[in-house]
């Protein structure tokens, strides 16, 4: 195992200044990129969060596509992952279901539309705790130095779904919670360093 050392900086981006830690792994330096996703909303039914991974685009979409790597990322906080399939092909399907401590499962599904590895996966998405709250998720990829951009656009198929997500998102935010979709993307990061530090 390597060590790990860690220090935190401010970086200018072309916009705005983002607070980063940098983590070195061994001899190699991995910045740190925890609650830096950025979720804009350019319609009615979209949702687009972008995020960036210091990992190569295969491992990133690796990550989002196998299930015993998503069982490592997909629940946090107290939340334990129960199952996790998946079948990456077109038309095929995935189911992943996380438990919270008392006890309530929580269960997402989906049908695969389309697969260009590792660049972009279009998917139907479902939490079924919202019955009604179909979505289509595009997952776009592309990698600059090193550096993976996912960007995500969840397209409702109604403003409800949408207003659904928000207050889902906006309630984790106040709450300063350790759980939610940003919670996943950090624990997403922390196993793509785990997996870049043992290249």
């Amino acid at each position: 195992m390597r060590s790990l050392a860690t220090g935190k900086y401010w970086r200018q981006n072309s916009s705005s200044w983002e607070r980063c830690e940098q983590l070195t792994v061994g001899s190699v330096f991995v910045m740190n990129r925890h609650g830096t996703a950025i979720r804009e909303f350019p319609s009615e039914l979209e949702i687009v969060t972008t995020r960036k991974f210091e990992a190569p685009i295969s491992m990133v979409f690796d990550a989002l596509t196998k299930p015993e790597l998503v069982s490592q990322w997909w629940a946090t906080g107290e939340d334990t992952m129960t199952l996790s399939e998946i079948d990456l092909r077109e038309g095929g399907e995935f189911h992943n279901i996380f438990a919270t401590p008392t006890g309530v499962e929580c269960s997402f599904r989906g049908r695969y539309l389309e697969i260009d590895a590792p660049h972009r996966l279009v998917n139907t998405w479902l939490f079924e705790g919202w019955p009604n709250a179909w979505a289509t998720e595009t997952h776009d990829l592309s990698e600059t130095d090193g550096v993976t951009t996912l960007s995500m656009t969840t397209r409702f198929h109604d403003r409800e779904g949408r207003a659904k997500m928000t207050r889902a998102h906006d309630a984790a935010k106040e709450r300063n919670d350790n759980n939610g979709q940003d919670a996943s993307w950090d624990a997403l990061e922390d196993l793509l360093t785990s997996m870049v530090g043992n290249i």
